[in-house]
Formats: C-alpha cells, structure tokens, sequence
C-alpha cells in the first residue's frame, strides 16, 4: 500500500459527532507516551499530520484522519495492473491514550466514557491497533484494557512502538513476555507488530495488512 494522501478531517468529543462511517475505520490508542502520533505520523509519510507533544494526555478528542491509499509498487511489478488506478479511501482515527497523563479524575471519566462508547458504538470501526512500548516489562494497565477489548467484542492488533530505543534482544523479551503474560487469559493471540516510528520499522507489514483488510471487506460486500 502507498498513502497517496492523509489529511485531519475533525476531532470529535463523542462518536455520535464522528463523520458519517461510510468507509472503513482504524483506530489507534496506547498508553499516553507510547509514541501514538509518531507512528501515525510515519505510517502516513508526513511529520506534521498527528501532533507530538513531551506532555502526555495531549489527545483529548477522537482525531479523524482521511487516508486515501493505492496498491504498492510490488502488486504493480506483479501485473495487477487492474488495481494500478484504483485508490481506496479510508479513516484514520487517533484517540486519547490512557495511563499516567496528569489530568483530573473528572476529565479522566469523560475520557474514558468518550472511547468506550467509541469502540462499541461506531459500526464502520473495522480495527483497533493498541500500542504497547517494547522498552518495557508487561505493564497491568495494557493487559487489563485488551480483556476489556475482549469483554466489548472489539478486533484488535498489537503494534510494539519505540524498538529502535533498546538493543534488540531487549526488544524482543519484551514482546514475548507480554505474548506469554496474554497467554493467561487468552486462546489465540492477536497479530502483532513490531515498530519503530524512527527507522520506519514495520511501516510496510502494517499498512499491508489494513490493504488486506479492506480488501477482504470489499470483496464481502
């Protein structure tokens, strides 16, 4: 997949006010500081699209996203040269993280109240990528929050942010710990991916996998 272009459309406090789900939606949250709008920011090729700030809790609101994407050069070289001029248009969708941000138990209800009825509520919601720092030991918080994806029936993958931060066999105890700390209350593990918003490590198999998805949800309908 190359994004051929991504552009802000609206920050949103409630879902009812999101734009009108006529296209497939993906949905990124993590712990705040967990390196949410670089990511955003490199998938799109483009460092000024999703705001980075050092002050965690700076995503108050569901941020949409307009993505419209065409297939990759591979599928091209392929011969697909049917899917050459077709562009597919997509939502890209930033939401509050949750965790440490300094904030006050009032803001931190609606926040939560707010990405609740989001995840459950919005029917062209097709994924959710929960983000989890590879630097790190499992951490309760993102444990809790996937069996509460659970609970809600809300798809969802794992990306591992920050890996260019730790050497890599750092990295990767890290990511098996959290797959065996799943493995406690889960049957079949979630896709995941391992990144890093510097280097653009797994840009390509995470935008792979949306082309696929959508896709597989054109193809359906």
């Amino acid at each position: 997949m190359q994004i051929k272009s991504a552009k802000y459309i609206i920050s949103s406090p409630d879902y009812e006010k999101c734009p009108n789900p006529d296209r497939p939606e993906y949905a990124f949250i993590g712990r705040s500081n967990v390196g949410k709008s670089s990511l955003i920011n490199m998938l799109c090729d483009n460092d000024k699209l999703a705001k980075t700030s050092a002050s965690p809790g700076k995503t108050q609101l569901i941020n949409h996203f307009e993505i419209t994407s065409s297939p990759s050069l591979l599928q091209k070289e392929k011969g697909e040269a049917k899917k050459e001029a077709k562009r597919t248009n997509w939502y890209l969708v930033d939401l509050p993280g949750y965790g440490f941000a300094k904030v006050s138990i009032k803001s931190r209800n609606r926040w939560e109240q707010m990405i609740e009825n989001y995840l459950r509520k919005r029917e062209n919601l097709t994924m959710v990528f929960v983000l989890i720092d590879a630097r790190h030991n499992p951490q309760k918080i993102d444990l809790e929050f996937l069996l509460q994806l659970r609970n809600w029936s809300v798809p969802f993958c794992l990306i591992f942010t920050k890996s260019d931060k730790e050497n890599q066999s750092t990295v990767s105890k890290n990511v098996k710990a959290f797959l065996e700390a799943m493995k406690k209350n889960w049957q079949f593990l979630p896709q995941h991916f391992v990144t890093s918003a510097v280097k653009k490590t797994g840009k390509e198999k995470i935008l792979s996998f949306i082309e696929e998805t959508n896709e597989s949800l054109e193809a359906a309908n």
